[in-house]
């Protein structure tokens, strides 16, 4: 893009576009291409997969240990051919073709059904001073999704998406850089589906038809184009195959599916204390309650308030007994004080674990604690470190780590003062001396290491129970170390609606437990929207409700007994539903796929289905239509084909087709596709670690399956094979419905219990639960 001084534009260099195909060269899983002006590489590691990469220097760049969790020497071998034509070289596996034009290098791929996608436009690949980028064909009805957290609707079509990762605040429909930076999209027509992932760390940026209709750019600011070709056929195999990539969340403990309440003010112990009383004596389910920047010593991370919070292993292991966990903010800006003793900065200094420029003065910003400086997490000792330092949390029962701040935001003067955001040098040096770059290649980097440093940390200071991480920043494979919440929202009828497409597309990017600031972070909620968004938030993996310093307060019960009973009715929904949550939290951690989707995933031939972004699917079996305007009280709803069943009454409707949904502010609009098998528990006030011993299944009439996931919750024991799998099928014959639950496999054995199954609409029926095989049936 130009740059501007003043009102004069300064013209951009022209490309270099690489020229014609000299000689190749086969070797194991790669084809070397040597060009006129440039060399190229193609590596096919699956037979959905290829990898390209091109460079107009002399040599490839030097594998990352930030790379990708599989190299392409990783990969098993699959058969593939390589065929000469005089026009082109083709490459063709199971699934895919790969064709090589001679004459520019340029590279097209086709599906067994002889489709077209990933083809390059005319300029294939080019390069100039400081940049590299490919150019690619827009096919006709291609919609593009993905792209980590993005604002404005699903669709990404005739936008740019610029990956960069910085403090977002305030941000709107129409910002381009958010906190996450994740280079990959999927790109989507009928019957036909692809993903492209750019593997580069630098600045990059997708150009989606915008300077050039018809034709897509992807752009790095690197000295080689290295991108992935996935295809689908469908949105969820490029998911499984993306998150081979780039990893698979690890299965969190059972509670941090539960409720979270949080709020920048809660800022001393007596206050936590009546917050947590207060939801058990309304009886409002709540697991977690999240501590800001208040219960630090002069925002100093790794430390404790002596005023506020004089005695935090004491309350935290008295709320304990009520049930509750506690989720501790951290920051990276350590607080520079040479002359106070303050260990984590006296220690950071001492090892020089912070960053420095390039002349090697201390690099220094500004943050909560005013003057700061910042922790070098590219290198492995470093992290090490910090994720050692969590243990004056861990010491006291604190269970998770909030990470906020690491884009890193920082600003050039004290907050208070109109400052302005900067960031590191770009010729910064960071990382291990086997390995030292300069921020400009790990910019994007810094929130993912850190969420790394506290996962880690977290494992070695509770080996025995799974930990909770939540990150604002981010990059792709950011879902190996921590759960990412989107930031600083507001409490405006926008936000709640943006937050589905927002959470969809992160979800499309491979990163499944997300969530958004119930009742909106910034300014002051109605009751309305509270109890709207609410609604929405019980379909978010992750569940919480955040508010401000300085605005009004933001808990269940503030705006009134009818938004108290709305709130507590739709988080017992929310516990109801947790044994469903869970085996799709073990299906994301298992293959990459989504928790909350949008409609397309699961019907990806349903034109139809592209642009809705205000009905989502709950897994594959609950399709939510939230209201997400003001004063509505009945809203449009599009039932896709097949059979669907109303959450609330039963009423049994035809797809596809549109129906009228009445939606007055208790009901959000829920349906069920046929043939579905929702595992429930009954409503408890927090998540206990004994199983699923209150356990019913919710069956509704048609052809359908689950495999159900269980195990302790809260330990690593599933690592070694303690847990427990068993298919459920459901098939209905006219009048008469057959349950199958299949025998239990895996070594962890549930508690002794009995199984409630309802048929909806036709009758239920009770079985002991003794792990072998059952067959229900019911007419």
């Amino acid at each position: 893009m130009p740059q501007y001084f003043g009102q004069l534009p300064i013209l951009e260099e022209p490309w270099s576009i690489i020229g014609a195909i000299e000689s190749f060269n086969v070797n194991g899983s790669q084809i070397d291409f040597n060009c006129s002006n440039a060399r190229m590489r193609v590596s096919v590691l699956a037979k959905n997969l290829i990898r390209v990469r091109f460079t107009p220097c002399q040599n490839f760049l030097p594998r990352r240990s930030w790379a990708v969790t599989l190299d392409d020497s990783e990969w098993d071998k699959i058969d593939f051919s390589v065929e000469e034509t005089p026009e082109t070289i083709n490459i063709k596996t199971e699934e895919i073709q790969v064709k090589i034009f001679r004459d520019n290098c340029r590279i097209c791929c086709y599906n067994n059904e002889g489709q077209s996608f990933a083809c390059d436009a005319d300029s294939g690949m080019g390069w100039r001073s400081g940049e590299v980028a490919g150019w690619k064909h827009i096919e006709t009805e291609e919609h593009f999704y993905g792209f980590g957290e993005r604002t404005g609707l699903l669709d990404k079509r005739s936008e740019i998406k610029t990956n960069w990762t910085i403090d977002a605040v305030d941000y709107n429909a129409l910002t381009d850089e958010m906190y996450q930076a994740i280079p990959f999209f999927i790109a989507l027509r009928p019957h036909l589906a692809y993903g492209i992932f750019l593997n580069s760390t630098y600045w990059s940026q997708f150009d989606l038809g915008v300077n050039k209709p018809g034709t897509w750019r992807m752009e790095t600011q690197n000295q080689e184009l290295d991108y992935y070709i996935i295809y689908g056929p469908e949105p969820a195999n490029i998911l499984h195959t993306y998150t081979q990539l780039t990893g698979r969340m690890p299965l969190p403990p059972k509670w941090a599916l539960g409720y979270h309440q949080s709020r920048w003010g809660y800022d001393n112990e007596d206050l936590i204390r009546e917050i947590a009383e207060e939801f058990r004596t309304r009886q409002i389910p709540c697991d977690v309650i999240h501590l800001d920047i208040d219960y630090m010593r002069g925002f100093r991370v790794f430390t404790w308030s002596p005023t506020r919070f004089p005695h935090p292993q004491e309350l935290l292991e008295t709320l304990k007994q009520e049930g509750f966990k506690f989720v501790t903010i951290v920051d990276p800006g350590v607080k520079y004080e040479p002359e106070a003793h303050y260990s984590i900065f006296d220690q950071g200094l001492e090892k020089n674990y912070f960053v420095r420029k390039r002349e090697g003065i201390l690099f220094h910003g500004y943050v909560w604690p005013d003057k700061a400086v910042f922790p070098d997490f590219l290198k492995p000792d470093v992290r090490y470190w910090w994720g050692e330092c969590h243990k004056s949390l861990t010491d006291v029962g604190v269970a998770g780590i909030w990470n906020d701040m690491n884009e890193p935001a920082i600003a050039d003067r004290p907050f208070g003062d109109k400052g302005t955001h900067i960031w590191f040098p770009m010729d910064a040096p960071q990382g291990s001396q086997e390995e030292v770059t300069t921020h400009a290649e790990v910019h994007n980097l810094y929130g993912l290491m850190m969420a790394r440093s506290a996962y880690e940390g977290l494992e070695r200071l509770r080996p025995n129970e799974r930990s909770f991480v939540l990150t604002r920043s981010g990059f792709a494979g950011i879902q190996r170390w921590s759960s990412v919440w989107m930031g600083d929202n507001q409490a405006v009828w926008e936000h709640l609606e943006e937050s589905l497409p927002m959470l969809c597309n992160m979800g499309l990017s491979g990163v499944a437990f997300v969530g958004c600031d119930i009742g909106g972070f910034a300014q002051n909620s109605t009751a309305e929207l509270f109890a709207r968004w609410m609604q929405v938030g019980m379909l978010y993996p992750f569940m919480r409700a955040h508010s401000a310093m300085g605005t009004a307060r933001r808990e269940p019960w503030v705006f009134g007994d009818r938004v108290e009973k709305i709130c507590r009715e739709f988080i017992e929904l929310r516990y109801r539903l947790i044994p469903y949550l869970y085996t799709l939290f073990w299906n994301a951690a298992s293959t990459g796929e989504p928790i909350l989707r949008p409609l397309f995933y699961e019907y990806p031939n349903d034109v139809k289905t592209y642009e809705l972004h205000q009905q989502v699917f709950l897994g594959s079996s609950l399709m939510a239509a939230p209201v997400c305007s003001p004063g509505v009280e009945c809203r449009a709803v599009y039932l896709p084909e097949g059979v669907w069943y109303d959450w609330w009454t039963g009423e049994r409707y035809e797809g596809s087709t549109h129906i009228l949904a009445h939606a007055p502010l208790e009901v959000m609009p829920l349906y069920v596709k046929a043939g579905s098998i929702i595992p429930m528990q009954g409503v408890k006030q927090y998540l206990d670690e004994e199983g699923f011993s209150d356990l019913s299944f919710k069956v509704y009439p048609g052809e359908g399956e689950l495999t159900f996931y269980e195990d302790d919750g809260h330990s690593f024991n599933y690592r070694q094979g303690e847990w427990s799998t068993r298919l459920i099928q459901v098939s209905q014959q006219e009048e008469k419905i057959t349950v199958n639950f299949g025998a239990r496999q895996g070594q962890w054995q549930p508690p002794t219990r009995k199984i409630l199954v309802e048929v909806v609409g036709m009758g239920q029926k009770e079985f002991e639960d003794d792990g072998t095989g059952c067959q229900l049936i019911i007419k």
